[in-house]
């Protein structure tokens, strides 16, 4: 038997098991539901069995048994996991109840326009005196200015402290949209099972600080480098760049820098990640072996006992572990720290392992710490990235300069072609400067920028070299990013095609031959080439995405797109339009010929500015008042009764403002009113009309019948009156509102009356973003419905 048939008999049973492990993984976090606990621990026990019995026998079938029973036991065992975590959700009951809260600052506080978030620990609960139980860990809102109306006071908080506080809980309810962010699996992860807000005012318990306490040292650390950097680099954007780097605080760096990273493809290194890690691990090793041999030269014998190397090795990964929980602890770091720790014990053990083996098992113990990391975007780029490296990989490097640039120009340009149908399908952008873009800031960023933020905290003054040089490097990205076709954008692509392309671009850079090679080619053009369908013409459909309080309603013909409203405004940087919709309709390739604000509410224009700026082709129709800070910046047209258009055998006609009407008025009496019709089929867009506005159309004689009606002004007590619904008469009656909103909406006496008039009312926070064709007007589709998971919050 050859050397090479003797190693995979030894390595093949490890191999098999590692995939195993992953897929049954895998299998558990596609549940929608959780079974009983008894399931779960006796697939456990079988693939235990299964295991060892595959594993005693290494015939071929065997083989297969044992990768069967491992997946058996990681799907038991992620299951008992998610079953011991899901015991602990915050009882509904308890939700918007005054809770007194005994607890320990977890985590360092993240400050933000509006409050400053802190996860609390907590220690015990009180309901009016009585103790009850909430989550054991929870994620609060300390909001400044004022709450209800009374001002609030945020006082020092700090990792580690205990405070007594009252608040109000709910259990995490995120968004649901096509393509969107799992708010909710994110809180999974971070093992948060309840949010709320501190209630500071008159008439609630003070907030007492009850012990200054270290208990959380790491993350006091971390706070305290932030707070220092911050003090000491003046301009904002680039400390948050520098603490970013220094101990992974990616929430520091500004949104506008975000979207100049994504642009030009270099986003990966603001996180922590591989690079930075094996970069820190590499000169550790150094500095400790260095230190070893002295001592040994000091004469204390220290290499006979344990070699330099050996010593140096070890110490490297433990410094290295330590920069990885002292920066955040993400899953790039995870991944690279598992792979380092893997190779460093082979080492001492004086073997070697194939590199698919390597990757293996670190993917296996990432996911042993942390199973629903295999639903992030980063598990899957950095562990297909390390993956095309290894298999791409040329050998040994030549000496010389020129031959480490050439290898080092094409290591990049193998990532950049193998990760661009992954950016793609997971995020609909891939970076066409980024090849170069990466080739500067890789080093830039690696040997330079990285270390200053890191000794600057030993030596502050090297966190302003570290900010100057972060001014350069932004300054070079904002270049690339300017020239023409800098990024591709791409509607979202089936996970079939997607996986396909991934396929065939890692085929084009593995070193196989050229015929070989372009076969990747047809497996890549049918993703490049998706279009998603549209309606036929004289056909339109519907899309109402969860934005929370407030409106944002997609409408598409075959050729055009119009959004009505955009979504609230949350504070400077955050808003529905860089939260859901622009991505959105990155998702769905949309194109707007039109958006429409039916009035200046924030809540349906909070989002406009960001959604004009990603599609500047769209015209503005709009009923807003002079001087609004829209109106200064995009040409508006602004709503008025009789105005109409057709599109594709669609027609378009606003109903609401009169003509004449007073702009200055109060917002909701001057609404833009939008109805849509083909072929028989309509909805209503009726903003946040009042009593008053809804008498006027029904008296106007404006064609109001409507299958679908958007409930005026989510539902409020003020809006659809019975003449309005007499007349509308719809078949679904759709509420946008956020999830236990302050308002009340839908307000339970208007869900009573619409239902009266025979509408299905369909509700945002228990449907998420709801889908609606005319040429199937008897169904409704919600996201919340789609591929349900048993991490997601149902009412």
């Amino acid at each position: 038997m050859t050397e090479e048939a003797v190693q995979a008999s030894r390595t093949g049973p490890w191999l098999s098991c590692c995939i195993g492990f992953v897929l049954g993984t895998a299998a558990q976090l596609q549940q929608p539901a959780l079974w009983a606990a008894w399931p779960y621990a006796s697939l456990g026990l079988l693939g235990c069995a299964l295991a060892w019995f595959g594993w005693r026998h290494r015939w071929p079938a065997a083989r297969l048994l044992a990768a069967l029973g491992v997946a058996a036991l990681a799907f038991g065992a992620v299951g008992l996991r998610a079953l011991a975590f899901e015991a602990q959700a915050l009882a509904p009951a308890l939700e918007g109840r005054d809770l007194v809260l005994t607890g320990r600052v977890a985590a360092m506080p993240q400050p933000g326009d509006l409050a400053v978030r802190l996860l609390l620990d907590v220690q015990a609960a009180q309901l009016d005196g009585a103790p009850v139980h909430v989550p054991p860990r929870v994620e609060l809102s300390w909001y400044r200015g004022s709450l209800d109306g009374v001002p609030q006071q945020t006082p020092e908080l700090l990792a580690g402290d205990r405070w007594s506080l009252q608040a109000r809980l709910r259990a995490p309810h995120g968004q649901r949209n096509p393509h969107g962010f799992d708010y909710e699996l994110w809180q999974w992860e971070r093992g948060v099972q309840a949010t709320g807000y501190v209630r500071a005012g008159p008439k609630d318990s003070a907030p007492r600080l009850l012990e200054r306490g270290w208990r959380h040292p790491v993350e006091r650390a971390r706070q305290a480098v932030r707070g220092d950097i911050f003090a000491r680099v003046a301009e904002p954007g680039r400390a948050g760049v520098v603490a970013a780097l220094a101990m992974g605080d990616q929430g520091a760096v500004e949104r506008a820098d975000w979207d100049l990273f994504r642009a030009t493809g270099v986003s990966h290194l603001l996180s922590v990640s591989g690079l930075h890690v094996t970069m820190f691990a590499w000169l550790a090793t150094a500095l400790v072996g260095w230190g070893w041999r002295r001592l040994d030269r000091l004469g204390w014998s220290a290499c006979l006992w344990c070699p330099a190397p050996h010593a140096g090795l070890v110490g490297g990964v433990a410094l290295a572990a330590a920069y990885a929980l002292f920066s955040g602890w993400g899953v790039p770091a995870q991944r690279t720290l598992a792979m380092l720790t893997v190779v460093a014990l082979l080492r001492l053990a004086g073997r070697q392992w194939p590199w698919p083996l390597v990757w293996a098992v670190a993917g296996l113990a990432v996911l042993a710490l942390d199973p629903w990391a295999l639903l992030q975007a980063g598990f899957w780029l950095s562990f297909v990235a390390v993956g095309v490296l290894f298999a791409s990989d040329a050998g040994p490097a030549a000496a010389g300069p020129w031959a480490r640039v050439r290898r080092l120009l094409r290591e990049q340009a193998i990532v950049t072609v193998a990760l661009a149908p992954l950016s793609l399908m997971l995020f609909q952008q891939v970076s066409l400067v980024g090849l170069v873009a990466n080739l500067l800031a890789i080093p830039w960023v690696t040997l330079l920028l990285t270390p200053l933020a890191l000794l600057g905290v030993v030596c502050a003054p090297l966190w302003d070299l570290a900010a100057a040089t972060t001014s350069a490097m932004l300054a070079v990205l904002a270049w690339l990013a300017q020239w023409p076709l800098a990024s591709l954008t791409h509607a979202a692509v089936p996970w079939s095609l997607g996986a396909a392309a991934l396929l065939g671009a890692v085929l084009l850079v593995l070193r196989l031959p050229l015929g070989v090679r372009m076969l990747g080619l047809p497996l890549v053009l049918p993703a490049l080439f998706w279009q998603p369908a549209r309606p036929a013409p004289g056909q339109f459909d519907l899309l109402a995405a969860d934005i929370g309080q407030g409106n944002a309603v997609l409408l598409r013909t075959a050729r055009h797109s119009l959004l009505y409203d955009t979504g609230p405004r949350h504070g400077q940087d955050s808003d529905a339009g860089h939260r859901v919709l622009v991505p959105l309709l990155r998702a769905l390739g949309e194109r707007l010929d039109t958006v429409v604000v039916s009035h200046a509410d924030s809540d349906h224009s909070g989002g406009a500015a960001t959604v004009l700026a990603a599609q500047p082709q769209a015209a503005l129709r709009a009923s807003l008042p002079e001087g609004h800070a829209l109106a200064a910046r995009h040409a508006v047209t602004p709503c008025v009764a009789g105005q109409q258009w057709e599109w594709d055998g669609v027609r378009f006609e606003v109903l609401h403002p009169p003509a004449g009407a007073a702009r200055d008025a109060k917002p909701n009496t001057v609404s833009c009113v939008l109805r849509v019709a083909a072929q028989g089929r309509a909805v209503l867009l009726a903003g946040d009309i009042e009593q008053a506005q809804e008498q006027w159309l029904v008296a106007s004689g404006a064609p109001l019948q409507a299958d679908l009606l958007l409930v005026p002004h989510h539902g409020s007590k003020t809006s659809s009156s019975t003449a309005l619904l007499r007349v509308v008469a719809p078949r679904f009656a759709l509420v946008q509102a956020g999830y236990r909103n302050r308002f009340g909406h839908p307000a339970p006496e208007i869900v009573q009356r619409l239902q009266a008039h025979g509408a299905s009312v369909v509700a945002s926070p228990a449907c998420g973003a709801a889908q609606w064709r005319s040429d199937r007007p008897e169904r409704i589709d919600c996201a919340r419905a789609q591929q349900p998971r048993y991490w997601r919050h149902r009412l």
